[in-house]
């Protein structure tokens, strides 16, 4: 039997995310190969593709689509960008994945959910890439044994060295804990149907009128309360920890214990200073597990409305930033396609 060609993907934005899937796709993953670049600067786009054998590229992401060696698209550009490029892709009808977010808002959001359901199959992956991290899959595999009883709360840490200049207060929910958004409602299999923002005092670390750190609190719509610190000028290191509490156990993540030495009257260990570092395997499984998935003909992992629902929850995070008290989620009923 013949083996089957690489899947043909092009990547659409050439950025940090981006060049670094360029280079996850040519140098560790099996199964595809970079056919097209795209990115709105020129010049970057040609480097990024020197790298991978000069493959074309391009300024304009229908013209990479229209390439007949062209199987699946890989969406790295700006969130503002990727509503026109997945309605390109539609159009095409070739399968995606969608770095988070989906899109920057939850009516754009239900935009692409309603025009994939035109379509009336799934076509997108979105990157929610914790769900392919191995301490989160393992902590999701214990909580649906059952055997800890009904998950109670969840407690969750997200700390990062320093934020970028052009950080806002809001993006801390919408850029940040949009993945507590995601992990809070795959490890439950429960909706998030409410959100409460508390903020202390700032840290002397925080920029000038950045609201640094934040207390997020969601509720679910199965009874459970998840909390969110989010402090992302700590200072020290990139940390990303949950704690489940159920009703008859608990179990935690993202300790970073996989060495720890004692020595010179001290002991301890190494802290990730940035994401690329912390969820490296994380990132590597999720783009191996779609283009395995989209050789065989399938669609899996995080779904548009799974992006949908993290915008709405971002959404109202924002407004409970905004304006204080508590904010109900706004979600449409879920189609049946996401089941």
């Amino acid at each position: 039997m013949a083996e089957r060609a690489p899947l043909g993907v092009a990547v659409i934005g050439t950025g940090r995310m981006g060049a670094d899937h360029v280079r996850r796709i040519h140098e560790v993953i099996s199964g595809a190969r970079v056919v097209a670049v795209v990115d709105v600067d020129a010049e970057r786009a040609k480097a990024v593709a020197a790298r991978v054998g000069g493959c074309p590229a391009h300024t304009d992401p229908a013209a990479a689509m229209a390439a007949a060696d062209v199987d699946a698209v890989l969406i790295a550009s700006p969130g503002p960008a990727h509503e026109a490029t997945l309605l390109a892709a539609f159009e095409r009808d070739l399968p995606v994945l969608c770095e988070k977010p989906l899109t920057p808002d939850a009516a754009s959001a239900l935009r692409v959910l309603e025009a994939e359901l035109r379509l009336g199959h799934r076509r997108v992956q979105v990157g929610f890439m914790r769900r392919y991290d191995p301490e989160y899959a393992k902590l999701r595999a214990l909580l649906t044994t059952g055997q800890l009883g009904r998950p109670l709360m969840v407690h969750n840490r997200h700390r990062n060295v320093a934020s970028p200049p052009f950080f806002t207060s809001s993006m801390l929910i919408s850029d940040s804990v949009a993945h507590e958004a995601d992990v809070t409602r795959w490890l439950l299999d429960h909706e998030i149907t409410a959100v409460t923002v508390l903020c202390p005092a700032p840290s002397a670390n925080a920029p000038d009128g950045l609201r640094d750190p934040q207390f997020v609190v969601f509720e679910t719509d199965g009874g459970a309360l998840s909390d969110v610190e989010i402090f992302v000028n700590c200072g020290f290191g990139y940390q990303v920890q949950a704690e489940v509490v159920c009703e008859r156990g608990t179990a935690r993540i993202g300790d970073g214990h996989a060495l720890v030495t004692n020595m010179a009257g001290r002991w301890g260990g190494t802290i990730a200073q940035d994401f690329t570092e912390r969820f490296k395997t994380a990132y590597d499984r999720q783009i191996q597990s779609w283009v395995d998935a989209t050789r065989r003909g399938e669609i899996t992992g995080p779904s548009v409305w799974d992006g949908y629902a993290a915008a709405a929850v971002c959404e109202a995070g924002v407004r409970a930033l905004e304006d204080g008290g508590r904010i109900e989620v706004e979600l449409v009923d879920k189609p049946a396609l996401y089941a």
